[in-house]
């Protein structure tokens, strides 16, 4: 077998750059404000829109081991957070840098593995006093008390105090601006009692205030108040800067009778203080400023909230959930529509529309509706080959026996809509509809459980195993509706809206007059939904906007002062050879670069600084703050509160509120820091690439066949 050998261990790590090479690409993805990327397929000429380093290493190619380790790496993230991929593939990009300094200072590869990890070990422990609960969490973002201030002075007692419970420093008296945004809600949406989400929505450049009930700071003379409501708000008028009319995401641009329509508005009564406005803006917070996705949540939020009192489960429940893009109307007629909503073709929609306001007998089908399809597990005689498996001597054409076979069986028990978990033979469809039966093929799994939950039908595998107790009854099929009360149609494919008495089911209806942007606006969503979902699960939050990471690098930089003092403690206790200890300031330092990069670029992504070099004197001024104050996370929580840890004196747009107060999820984002070191290492680690089959003999008349030696 030829194989090619090629030492990858050098001073210039082979492997280190190409990871650095391809993270880079990512780094305009870091930070609530994205910039986006178009990907231009050269074979089909099609392109795509993405805002994800997930989207973004399927488009690239990933040839190298290096790459595929790294898109491995972030599918893994992505199938357990689906939030944090964009900071795992930066985190990848600087530490690899990072790494190759430190072999170009000729320090020993154990050295850069053990004092990297446990100052990992050290920040994810000491990252932990900056921990939000949930519960403290939604209720400072409901009240709407002045709280005394409690942090007198920078080194005064509560400073100190602060390490013990950071989280006192957010009950300070409010000096927040909040403007309140009215938002579109679908006519589907249902309407709660006590807490209802769809009445309004706080911009998230508001900030962390209750909406109703907003207590400017003293002496602020800027507000005004509204009569009947009880809400102090800026009398200056908010500006907001976009780029394209198609890629904004705000609505503003609606009449006045289109904002009628809908049933949202501004309640003149107090806000609600329950935990249902809490979990809002929550959302909020965790959106990132995706206002779009925030909107949507707070209507699922609406229809699953007296379901989770009754049963003590999560606000959120994710199994309840699906998508539909709808393309050609504006992304503001995105909304949430009860039960399922999926596209058809126009030939199933006349099926719909034939069906429609009548009871549907269900038919449920786990695996493919084709003649081949055979289920997991099965196992096919060996040494056989089939020809074919029935003849078929009445003639006609080929293929036909089966479908109408199949057909026949349907009609029999009187089914009339039939979904499938996977594909569907094109010629049974044909005959279903023609039967006047509708089949809806690629279903998931718990679409198929709901179904079977709210009309008793119960999935088979082969529709030869078909009985009475199988079908369910007392679902509906209609054509799904957008928010002025009109039937789309659009050409091609038709969103259709399948439902069932009891269904706990919701979909979220993305529309968008882009078709590259469909995937993009899915992705956007699902992020959301699941920092939610995590952040319930976990308990708790991290302080967003650079907050977490500007603890670590300032931690960091104490370690590695404190291991440059002769006689002092070593970080690393347990180092393969007691001589490495003299490299830990040094790898300490390469540690503290990926965090300072990471703070850096995140200010040139949010237009706070016009450079990295700017960027960092900025982020150098905050570390001298943090140490002046006595405790770095009494200074970083107080700045969080104020709104925003890396703000700066001079801001783009002084005018109106910049400073988008967000919240991170902690699992999720210390899970990416431990991911991207861990690939670092493990690829830094490597000595050899091997390469085996044809593709030796190709590097064999390459240019960088010197760099290989073959055997």
């Amino acid at each position: 077998l030829p194989m090619a050998f090629r030492d990858v261990n050098a001073r210039r790590h082979i492997g280190l750059q190409q990871l650095s090479a391809l993270a880079s690409t990512g780094r305009t993805f870091l930070g609530p404000m994205k910039s986006h990327k178009f990907i231009v397929d050269e074979i089909t000429k099609q392109s795509a829109l993405i805002c994800s380093a997930v989207r973004l290493l399927e488009s690239l190619d990933l040839t190298s081991a290096a790459g595929q380790l790294l898109n491995e790496t972030i599918q893994a993230q992505n199938k357990e957070f689906k939030t944090g991929m964009s900071t795992l593939l930066f985190l990848v990009g600087a530490w690899s840098s990072a790494v190759m300094e430190c072999l170009q200072q000729n320090v020993p590869v154990p050295a850069i593995v053990s004092v990297m990890s446990e100052g990992l070990n050290s920040c994810c422990e000491r990252v932990q006093c900056l921990q939000i609960p949930i519960h403290d969490v939604k209720k400072e973002l409901c009240s709407s008390k002045v709280r005394p201030k409690a942090f007198e002075s920078k080194t005064g007692q509560a400073g100190r105090d602060a390490l013990t419970n950071p989280w006192d420093l957010l009950c300070f008296q409010r000096d927040i601006s909040a403007a309140a945004e009215v938002v579109p809600v679908n006519s589907y949406s249902h309407q709660g009692d006590d807490c209802n989400f769809n009445k309004l929505l706080v911009s998230p450049l508001a900030g962390f205030g209750s909406v109703a009930s907003v207590v400017k700071a003293a002496g602020d003379k800027s507000s005004s108040a509204l009569s009947g409501s009880g809400v102090t708000a800026s009398s200056c008028i908010t500006r907001k800067l976009t780029h394209s009319r198609h890629f904004s995401t705000l609505g503003k641009g609606r009449s006045a009778s289109q904002q009628g329509n809908f049933q949202g508005h501004l309640s003149g009564a107090p806000a609600d203080v329950c935990g249902c406005c809490g979990l809002g803006h929550l959302a909020v917070a965790l959106s990132h400023g995706n206002q779009t996705s925030v909107k949507l949540l707070q209507s699922i939020a609406a229809h699953q909230q007296e379901r989770a009192e009754c049963s003590g489960s999560s606000p959120i429940n994710i199994a309840e959930i699906v998508t539909c893009c709808v393309l050609g109307l504006p992304e503001s007629y995105s909304c949430v529509s009860p039960g399922f909503v999926t596209l058809v073709s126009p030939e199933q929609a006349s099926v719909i529309k034939h069906l429609a306001d009548k009871p549907l007998r269900v038919l449920l089908m786990d695996g493919d509706l084709t003649e081949g399809y055979r289920h997991l597990g099965f196992n096919r005689p060996p040494n056989v080959r089939s020809i074919l498996e029935r003849p078929n001597p009445q003639g006609g054409r080929a293929g036909d026996a089966w479908p109408s076979r199949m057909s026949d069986i349907l009609m029999n028990f009187e089914v009339n809509l039939v979904l499938v978990k996977g594909n569907v033979c094109k010629n049974f469809m044909e005959r279903c509809v023609a039967s006047r039966i509708l089949v809806i093929g690629c279903v998931a799994r718990d679409v198929l459980w709901a179904f079977g939950a709210a009309t008793g039908a119960r999935a088979v595998t082969y529709l030869s195993q078909l009985n009475a107790s199988s079908v369910g009854s007392g679902a509906w099929a209609e054509l799904w509706k957008s928010s002025d009360g009109r039937a789309v149609d659009l050409g091609e494919l038709l969103p259709a809206r399948i439902s069932a008495g009891g269904i706990p089911l919701l979909t979220a209806v993305l529309t968008t007059a882009l078709p590259c942007k469909a995937r993009l606006l899915e992705d956007q969503f699902w992020t959301l939904l699941y920092r939610l979902h995590h952040a319930l699960k976990d308990g708790k939050v991290f302080p967003g906007g650079g907050a977490v990471e500007l603890l670590c690098l300032s931690h960091i930089q104490a370690l590695a002062e404190q291991a440059g003092r002769p006689g002092s403690a070593r970080v690393v206790r347990e180092l393969p050879s007691p001589w490495l200890a003299q490299y830990e300031p040094i790898v300490l330092r390469a540690l503290a670069s990926g965090w300072r990069r990471y703070l850096s670029v995140l200010l040139c992504n949010t237009a706070r600084a016009s450079s990295e070099l700017e960027a960092g004197a900025s982020v150098d001024l905050h570390l001298q703050k943090a140490a002046a104050c006595g405790s770095p996370s009494a200074y970083i929580l107080e700045e969080f509160r104020r709104g925003g840890v890396l703000r700066s004196g001079s801001e783009p747009f002084p005018e109106q509120v910049t400073d988008l107060r967000v919240c991170d999820n902690v699992a999720a984002k210390t899970e990416a820091w431990r991911r991207a070191l861990d690939l670092v290492l493990l690829v830094l680690q490597t000595d050899a690439e091997i390469i085996t089959g044809p593709r030796s003999n190709q590097i064999l008349n390459s240019t960088v066949s010197s760099e290989f030696m073959f055997l």
